[in-house]
Formats: C-alpha cells, structure tokens, sequence
C-alpha cells in the first residue's frame, strides 16, 4: 500500500506519465571492478556490456557496500547503511521481533567488543524508490534476488513493486541455478524448498536465461510506458551454477595479463552478459531505447575468497576443482581484496548509464558515487519531487550525467561494522583522493592512502600524517553521529580471563610463522622478510596441525626486484622432515599482488615452508578441504 503522501505525488504526475523516459536498473551480483572488458578485463568476455559502454557514460570511481543486502537497501531508500539499518547480507533470516535492541547495552565478560546486529528485513515505513515512480505512474517490476526481508511482508510487492520474481530464502539463486527450481507458493509448507513467486520452467533451464525471458516479458505488456524494470541478477553469486558448454571454451584460454582465469567464473559472466544482451536488444525491438534509462551497476567488489573447498559439498568440490582447480571465484588486481571487506576491491565496483540525447555517449567521469545516489538523481532525471518524510543521504549527480557541472560533494563514506577475515568492523571517508579507514576497537587503528597515488592501497600513511588522520576522523566522527549508526564498542564488563588459561593480552608479531634463514619484521601491518643466509635457503615455516588437503594457499606480496620462491609441505617420516609436495611461487617486481598456490595434498597437511626472496608480506591464507583455516594479518 503507498503512502498518503505519494498519493497526493501520484495526482499530479499522472499527467506527465507517458512523456517521461522508461527506466531499467541492472544490478549484477558480486561482479567486481575488472570483470568485464570495458573496465579492463582480457580473460572474461563481455560483448553487451562492452558495446554498452560506447553509448554510456561509464564511472571509474562508483562503490557499493562490501556486501549485497546493504546496497541493495541503500538503492530502494538513498540511505547509508548505518542510517537503514541493514549492515550485512542478512536479508535471508528472519525478521527482528518490534523492540528488538541491535546493540546490547552489555555482554559475556570473555567478550573485548560490543557489536551490533543487522537488520534482516527494509523497514515497509521507508519511501522506496519504487514507490515513487509507482506514484508518478510508473508501471514497476522487481525480477530476481531481493534479499532485504525474508517474510511475506517485507517482500517487493509491498515496497512498490507491481509485478515480482522472486523466491526466499535468497542469499544466492534459487535450487543449482537450474530448473526445476523448487520454489513453492506462499503459505505452502516449506520444507528445505524456497518460498516466492519463481516458477519451473523446462528441465535445465538457467535462472539467468530465465530472468532476462521475464524481463522481456515485461517490457512487451508495458512498452507504452513508462515502466521500471528492477532486474537484479543472480549471477554470478554462488553456489556457481555454469553452462559447461561456456566453461570448456574458457578453460582452454589464458589470461595474458596472468590476473584471472577462473573458467566458472568467465562462464557465469558470460550469462549475465547475455542476459543483460537480451534486455537492450528487446528495448531496440520495441523502438523504446530512446526513451530509456540504462543502469548497469554492481552490488559489491568481486569475490576474491570463496570456493567450494570451504562449503563441505563434495559434490560442487569436485565440480570446481574440474574446472577451476583451487581458484578464487575473480581476482581485482589492481585493487586490494574483495568482497566483504572495506579495501577498495571490496567496494569499488562497475557503474554505468545511458540515455539517448541526454548523456554523452562514450563519455568517462571519476565523480565518487554510490548507491545512495542513484535515488535522488533519478528523481531529479525524471523531474519528480523527494518524498516529504523520507531522509535521503545520497546527492543527484544528474549535471555530471547531462554534461551540465560537476557533483558537489565533500566526502564519501562507507560503513561495514561486522568483523572478518581478522579484522575489526570499520568505517571509511573518502574526500578527494584521500581514503581513511577506522577499524573499531579499543583503541582504534586507522589506515591512510592516497588513492590517486596508491590505488592498490599498499602504503599507509596514517603514521606519517597524524594530521590528515584527525581531519578525516572528525568527518567519520561527524557521519556516524548524524547517521545514529551502531557502531563496535568496547565491552564495559570485558574482563579478560586470568589463571590456568589466561587469555594472551599480546599477539605473536609473526602470527605463529617462524623465521628461518631470514629476518621477518612486521610494520604497520606489513611483514618486511629479509634474507640473511645463504641463497634461496630464507624461509617462513608453520605447523598445520588440524589442517587436511587439499587446500589453498594465498599470499600478497610485493618485491622491488621480484623474485623466485617455492612453497613446500613437509611430511616427518621415520623422525626426519622431508618433503611431501612442493610448488613454485615467483613474485613479479613492482607492486603489491595476490598469489594463489594450490596445494594438491590428500590428507593431514605437514608444516608449511614459504621460500621468499627479499619482500614485503601484506597477508598469507591457507584454506584446507577440512579444519580450521589459517589467516595471518601482519
């Protein structure tokens, strides 16, 4: 049901209705900066989304949130997420009861940190996006992952959505990515089955294909306009469903640039590719593709970290390692880290827009956007009002898209308050080039780059310009009080546990590595390896104990002069260290790079031997088939 005050909107744009351009947002999922052609991409193949770019106007400095439901949040509401309230991909759990407390006043006394909770659900009192076009006489659709409310309730249809395809439970796609789907109706029981309005189509069909059939379907009913197509894509998220047809082409090419070559992943892109393909090619049948809107956008950085070894399926372990061997999904170099973390690779993501007439087609601009804008400059394209009542953090940058003045805006920012990958929660403002991350604690650390200088973020300059430091904390300080975000916080009943097992109240500065043949200084994050004896013979060691392979292996590194290494397992027979499995490992001269071995083992893992030259260390992770995976952050 809209609210009253888009009912008084709606009267007086129903006029205007027809005359106003149709809009189609495409939101792919988890497809990272350099996944496709036209951002820099010469491993994947993205035709559409390449041919897109000519008639567009492309963005090299958008971000999104480090994971998907915030964005998508922030899409609907132009809010930051510390505002709506959704922090994390947990659209997916069921809805907090009325009064819930998202950040407990107190908690166990083993517990260093308070940390708050996220929404699992878009609140039905926000003035959503599709509300608004709805109320000036849009006809509107939402077609596939939703993933900001659970229940009945908080589904798109009560959110201003005429037409819906969607089903729940909706971290990832419904079933395998093929049909049947096993999506049941509401109010049917259901069981381990998904719940929404997706229906099967014919035995293996590709839920992508299926997505871009129903979007042309919509356009068809509703080419005399205007409409708004809200196509959120299910590729390429995982579980990693792949046409194998797709898959064998890719796996029998390389990446010249040696920065990807997951054929999975190349085959997934190439059906969100195609997807998107079908939608432009059906705007041009119907002659509606001068009076579009184009967005294509993604909902986080692309992920540099899951594979199937981690999930306990064998049968999808299997499917993986057949392709893709111990790849990650996509690699963002030159960009640090990816999805689910607050580095540029986690958040820097595709944007794109076009529209005939309006915006320069072909054009490149590096205003710092983000999905909080595009709410308000939509409204402001289509000459409609902001919704009284609703609080809207974005800015329109619609005189950047038109050619008419630049964005007026002093700082960005980005809030992730949730731990992983042996971090703290964080906050970032970016105001011009300069970036300072917060990572919440007690005390606070914060990382300083300069972007335009340092893309890949591998020098931190916090220590070296306290300065800058506070001005930008004054900003963070300012944004995280005017938001009323929840953010960590120490634990006022944190009382660390002394006695027969005493918590260590000091880290080991080397993580449990040792240091052998060489000198491995940590400093400010980065692990300086030195040799010291004889050639080739410097090497950091570690126990796996508890660690089976076959595993994964990666490393950021950098060496000025690059380098040869190798890793090497170590297995004790008869009392004396041999080796059990060895690789190779070369580090290219210049700037930081991410390294990902395979370490092809059966069986309990033996003690780890990275051989390095002279470098700097940023991070080493091993993943094993089973137990506990290692992360070393220096």
């Amino acid at each position: 049901m809209l609210h009253a005050v888009l009912f008084l909107l709606s009267l007086s744009a129903l006029g205007h209705a027809a005359q106003r351009p149709n809009v189609v947002l495409f939101l792919a999922d988890d497809m990272g900066w350099m996944d496709s052609g036209v951002y820099g991409a010469k491993y994947y193949e993205t035709p559409n989304i390449d041919r897109f770019a000519q008639r567009a106007m492309r963005f090299t400095d958008a971000y999104a949130q480090p994971l998907c439901s915030p964005t998508r949040a922030s899409i609907l509401t132009g809010q930051y997420s510390a505002r709506h309230g959704i922090t994390t991909a947990s659209g997916h759990q069921p809805p907090q009861p009325a009064g819930h407390e998202f950040l407990k006043k107190t908690a166990p006394a083993n517990a260093p940190m308070l940390t708050p909770e996220s929404k699992n659900y878009l609140e039905p009192a926000q003035i959503t996006l599709a509300e608004v076009l709805k109320a000036a006489g849009y006809r509107t659709a939402h077609i596939g992952k939703w993933h900001i409310g659970l229940t009945a309730p908080y589904w798109p249809e009560q959110q201003g959505f005429d037409t819906a395809f969607h089903c729940h439970p909706d971290p990832g796609p419904p079933g395998e990515y093929f049909s049947p789907y096993g999506v049941k109706a509401e109010g049917v029981p259901n069981g381990k089955n998904r719940i929404g309005t997706i229906t099967d189509g014919p035995p293996g069909e590709y839920i992508v294909d299926r997505q871009a059939a129903e979007a042309v379907k919509f356009i068809q009913a509703n080419k005399d306009g205007p409409f708004f197509l809200n196509l959120w894509c299910y590729g390429v998220h995982g579980p990693w469903g792949h046409k194998e047809e797709y898959t064998k082409v890719f796996a029998a090419k390389k990446d010249p640039t040696g920065r990807q070559g997951n054929p999975i992943m190349a085959s997934m892109l190439r059906s969100v590719d195609e997807c998107f393909g079908r939608i432009l090619e059906e705007l041009e049948k119907q002659a509606l593709a001068e009076n579009t809107i184009v967005i294509f956008y993604s909902d986080n950085g692309g992920n540099t970290h899951s594979n199937t070894i981690a999930e306990g399926k064998k049968s999808a372990n299997e499917a993986w390692q057949k392709w893709a061997g111990f790849q990650p999904p996509t690699m963002n170099t030159p960009l640090r880290d990816g999805k689910g973390t607050l580095y540029e690779g986690g958040t820097r993501v595709p944007l794109m827009w076009a529209w005939a007439g309006k915006i320069q087609p072909g054009s490149i601009r590096d205003a710092v956007v983000g999905p909080i804008d595009l709410y308000p400059t939509l409204i402001d394209l289509l000459g409609l009002q902001k919704p009284a009542g609703q609080i809207i953090d974005g800015i329109s940058y619609a005189s950047v898209l038109k050619g008419e003045g630049s964005l007026k805006r002093d700082a960005y920012f980005n809030y992730h308050p949730h731990a992983g990958a042996n971090r703290a929660g964080g906050v970032w403002v970016r105001q011009g080039d300069w970036k300072l991350l917060r990572w919440f604690g007690n005390p606070d650390t914060h990382e300083l780059y300069n972007l335009k200088d340092d893309l890949s973020e591998s020098d931190d300059l916090s220590a070296k310009m306290p300065d800058k430091v506070r001005e930008l904390g004054k900003l963070i300080d300012g944004f995280l009080k005017d938001t009323g975000a929840l953010y960590p916080r120490p634990n006022p009943a944190y009382k660390p546990v002394l006695g027969k097992n005493p918590v260590k109240t000091t880290k080991d500065p080397l993580d449990g590595w040792k240091e052998r043949a060489c000198k491995a200084t940590p400093t400010d994050g980065i692990l300086k390896v030195q040799p010291t004896g004889k050639p080739d013979a410097a090497f950091l060691g570690h126990g796996s104990a508890g660690m089976v392979g076959p595993a994964v292996l990666k490393l950021r590194a950098r060496a000025g002069q690059g380098g040869s290494g190798r890793i090497d397992i170590m297995s004790n027979v008869k009392e004396a260290a041999t080796v059990g499995f060895s690789a190779p490992l070369e580090i290219a001269g210049g700037g930081w790079q991410e390294l990902t071995v395979p370490l092809e083992v059966k069986g309990p893992l033996g003690t780890l031997r990275i051989y390095l030259p002279e470098c700097e260390v940023d991070f080493i992770e091993v993943k094993p088939s089973a137990g506990r995976p290692l992360r070393s952050d220096f």
